[in-house]
């Protein structure tokens, strides 16, 4: 029997909330076509406009925020990752290792900061904040629905008080109903005509905290991370300075301070290899003492031409030069030096090579110095310049006026071009020494 209750109540609630729906919509209905008036609240009517826009608002800038955070955490991840390349190129034997990976630790730290309190103090506010619309926008549509069970009594009550046959027990009951839905009309109506002006005027203390916590923890982030760099690039400086003394191999490279035009500025190539350049290398090791006494020669590179000058310590002059009065100190002086190797090749005047076989090269260029091979395309950014394709040969020639010459270029021309033309003013250009490699 509870059961059969239970089931009658339930069955009862379900009918009754199907005739409510069914009295609400046939109520609209008439509304709309002007069978029936509708009470009208502009001042509420307002107030919802208000809330619905303060909502998008709110939506926006939560998802915005979200998004800002993602941001955050993947600038984390690109940080710790070039930290870790650091930490992997930065030798153990290089001074300030230590240090740098301290630096590297703090800098990941400073980043998981930043980002949990951007969570804790912005987002989680944010969430809050949001979290009371759902609730309250429930309830205004719980109100219009309550208004028209308003105005569907009303109605109703009316229509059987102006009926021609009054039915004193229907009126009454229906006057009943109509007390009873303007009660619980008025009731939700005055709570949100206080909290909806209340809820409008928050915004703007909610959107300054928001945006004063964002701004204050990007600034305190970006001052603690600006020290950091600090530390980093000190760090390095001083690596700078302990090395260097040591010297590398020295590619020729363009200058990046001069005209665009007055000094071409070769591109890099395509993969970033080094510019195939006649290379200064330099022996660490020092040399023999018999080296340096006056008169010996100095040993020749295997790779060195007859006519390869050989240079000990810069631009001292050759042994077997040296002045009668030098000092027995002077000369071990010049041996502890490291010594300098300057490779320099067989000059071409007017198409013969010197100090070759003496025979003259006439099907090469007027000048001809060596030929070079594109590793690369390039394509020419100015009418004086070579088109090149990989694989190309290029016959390197000297500028008519060196002094035109830019750092990093040289003055060619394709050995198809020339051997199908012979002509150097129609065929000649310059082209970007690293973009090729030397050949012959």
């Amino acid at each position: 029997m509870a059961e059969m209750g239970s089931k009658g109540v339930t069955a009862g609630k379900i009918a009754s909330n199907v005739q409510k729906k069914l009295t609400r919509a046939q109520e609209k209905v008439l509304q709309k076509l002007g069978k029936a008036d509708e009470t009208k609240d502009e001042q509420f009517e307002q107030c919802v406009q208000n809330f619905n826009k303060q909502l998008n608002e709110g939506t926006r800038l939560q998802k915005d925020l979200r998004t800002y955070l993602a941001s955050v955490k993947a600038m984390h991840e690109a940080s710790k990752k070039l930290n870790e390349c650091l930490q992997e190129v930065y030798e153990p034997d290089w001074p300030g290792r230590d240090e740098a990976n301290k630096i590297a630790e703090n800098n990941d730290l400073l980043w998981m900061d930043y980002h949990q309190k951007l969570v804790d103090q912005a987002l989680l506010t944010m969430d809050t904040y949001l979290g009371q619309f759902p609730d309250i926008k429930s309830r205004i549509a719980k109100r219009g629905r309550k208004l028209v069970d308003y105005d569907s009594a009303r109605h109703h009550y009316e229509s059987l008080q102006t009926a021609k046959k009054k039915d004193e027990a229907k009126i009454a009951k229906a006057e009943e109903e109509l007390i009873k839905a303007q009660k619980v009309f008025e009731e939700m109506n005055v709570d949100l005509q206080e909290e909806l002006p209340s809820l409008w005027n928050s915004r703007v203390g909610f959107y300054v905290n928001t945006f004063q916590s964002i701004a204050g923890l990007e600034e305190n982030f970006h001052k603690e991370m600006s020290k950091l760099n600090q530390n980093l690039n000190d760090v390095l400086v001083s690596l700078e300075k302990q090395h260097g003394s040591n010297t590398f191999t020295v590619k020729a490279q363009p200058s990046d301070n001069t005209p665009a035009k007055e000094n071409k500025s070769p591109s890099p190539p395509p993969d970033g290899s080094p510019a195939a350049t006649p290379e200064i290398r330099v022996n660490h090791e020092p040399e023999p003492a018999s080296a340096a006494t006056p008169g010996a020669a100095l040993p020749k590179s295997p790779s060195q031409p007859t006519e390869a000058s050989e240079v000990a310590g810069g631009t001292q002059p050759a042994a077997g030069a040296q002045e009668p009065g030098e000092t027995a100190a002077s000369e071990a002086a010049s041996s502890s030096l490291p010594a300098v190797v300057v490779e320099t090749f067989p000059a071409a005047v007017n198409g013969t090579v010197e100090g070759g076989s003496g025979a003259a090269r006439l099907d090469l260029p007027p000048g001809f110095m060596f030929k070079v091979q594109a590793q690369h395309d390039y394509t020419a950014t100015d009418t004086d310049e070579l088109q090149l394709k990989a694989g190309d040969v290029v016959l390197v020639i000297p500028f008519q006026n060196p002094e035109e010459q830019d750092e990093g270029w040289l003055m060619g021309v394709k050995e198809s071009d020339w051997n199908q033309h012979k002509e150097l003013e129609k065929c000649r250009g310059v082209f970007p020494e690293n973009f090729t490699e030397r050949v012959q």
